[in-house]
């Protein structure tokens, strides 16, 4: 079957489409004949339309939503709206089933299918699925039973049992699907996965709702094919794109160790997001070893309570170990801070700051309030009667709503101004502050500095335009 899969996502600084190159990768391997329509790069979305379905009948039609939104309480942006759009423009010019997926779009199924108006939904794994839909859809034979779906049953959105296979069963991956050097030139990195799911449980996270619980280790082999495949480009600035790199220590010291023996390390500079907890010493030797440049740390707070609260297993002992140790071995280090969440207090917030002082980052970023998503245990906590004050926005959580914790909304801001004022490693997570601001949504300082020679992960770019140091 003739297959056409589609980019909705237009951030800038542009994001290579890392899920809809899998997914691309399986159908070929799959027998499927494959096109892409990038919408990163069109001026004119509509236009671009017309003319990819214009010259060829697919079908299938699939459509990628890597975000619903920039996650960002100053913000509020809602891309639900855009990606409507695409739908129904798609839907003028092609009689093809259109199916939905990808990370953004598997957080909230019901609610982006019922936004956008598509045929079917894929949540979780749409790589894995899609070849199987499109072999069904092309026989003709029932395809509604496939796993994963979300249909319409009942003039509703249901969805059918998940499955969460090995990832053992992928293809290499070419990454010859989009224009990645294009996407390096201007977005400064390319991104990569090592596993999928994610174990934890804390409570404002919907990784797990789109990825699953359970982890799923790529062979390091594999990871190690995929870094070359992209070395082969000249991209040689990478981000992982897992959860947390370190869980498991033992594949993410396995990666590295396939990464140091095939001499890699020497060429490649990447960055991972990683949890403190789970992180020895002699991890980060290896990390560096293998060309790992910076770790952005999923700090979320410095006070105990809070970290226990927001459902983290690790403590602010772990933190400055962490931070420790990849300060001994040369590793650039970010630690993410999470603030207002339910709970929070003048007093937690100071010492949270007072730790990441102690902690001694290269950088440490601030998002204030947190997003809530359906499902999550946070969502479920400020649908309570008691704690809907501090809710920001509507009851529907497609669109941008957010709690921040009343008890320090009024004062909260100034507070953090007054203990962060001429410390210029704290970004935030807000437009309004342009010099330090790290939401990566239509960030032109990040854009003018990629486009200067500027690589790697988004807050150390930021880190190296305020020391003002050389691309």
């Amino acid at each position: 079957m003739r297959v056409a899969l589609v980019n909705a996502n237009r951030i800038r600084p542009p994001i290579a489409p890392i899920g809809l190159e899998y997914v691309a990768e399986n159908l070929f391997a799959s027998g499927h004949e494959v096109e892409i329509l990038d919408l990163c790069w069109e001026e004119r979305p509509e236009t671009a339309i017309a003319a990819f379905f214009g010259r060829r009948e697919f079908g299938l039609v699939g459509i990628s939503i890597r975000n619903t939104d920039d996650c960002s309480l100053s913000g509020r942006e809602s891309f639900l709206p855009g990606h409507a759009a695409v739908t129904d423009c798609i839907r003028r010019h092609s009689g093809a089933p259109i199916v939905l997926g990808g990370v953004g779009f598997s957080i909230m199924p019901e609610a982006v299918l019922a936004r956008c108006g598509a045929d079917i939904g894929i949540w979780g794994d749409g790589d894995l699925i899609l070849p199987r839909l499109a072999d069904r859809l092309g026989e003709p034979r029932e395809w509604d039973d496939l796993p994963n779906l979300v249909v319409r049953r009942n003039g509703g959105w249901q969805r059918n049992p998940a499955s969460f296979p090995s990832l053992d069963a992928l293809p290499p991956m070419s990454r010859r699907w989009v224009d990645n050097r294009r996407y390096f030139r201007e977005g400064g990195q390319a991104g990569i996965e090592t596993k999928r799911g994610c174990p934890h449980r804390c409570t404002y996270c919907a990784d797990p709702l789109a990825k699953g619980q359970a982890l799923r280790l790529r062979p390091p082999g594999a990871v190690a094919d995929e870094l070359e495949r992209l070395l082969a480009q000249g991209i040689d600035h990478i981000h992982t794109c897992d959860s947390e790199f370190n869980v498991p220590e033992s594949h993410a010291t396995d990666v590295c160790e396939e990464i140091i023996r095939r001499g890699l390390g020497e060429r490649i500079r990447w960055y991972a997001y990683c949890t403190p907890g789970e992180f020895p010493a002699e991890l980060a030797g290896k990390m560096r070893r293998a060309g790992c440049q910076g770790i952005n740390f999923g700090t979320d707070s410095g006070d105990e309570a809070m970290l226990r609260k927001l459902g983290r297993n690790f403590g602010p002992a772990d933190i400055l170990d962490a931070a420790r140790a990849c300060r001994e071995e040369g590793i650039t280090v970010m630690l993410d801070l999470l603030l207002g969440s339910p709970g929070e207090t003048r007093e937690s917030v100071v010492r949270t700051i007072e730790l990441v002082r102690r902690a001694a980052p290269d950088r440490a970023g601030i998002a204030v309030g947190v997003r809530l998503y359906p499902g999550t245990e946070i969502a479920r906590m400020v649908g309570e009667d008691e704690m809907k004050n501090g809710r920001i926005g509507g009851e529907d959580l497609s669109e941008p709503v957010f709690f921040l914790e009343p008890g320090v909304a009024p004062f909260l801001y100034d507070l953090l101004d007054g203990l962060t004022r001429n410390d210029s490693r704290f970004l935030f997570f807000d437009p309004s502050k342009p010099a330090s601001n790290y939401n990566y949504n239509a960030n032109q300082v990040l854009a003018e500095a990629i486009g200067k020679g500027f690589r790697g992960a988004y807050w150390d770019i930021l880190r190296r335009l305020g020391g003002k140091n050389a691309p």
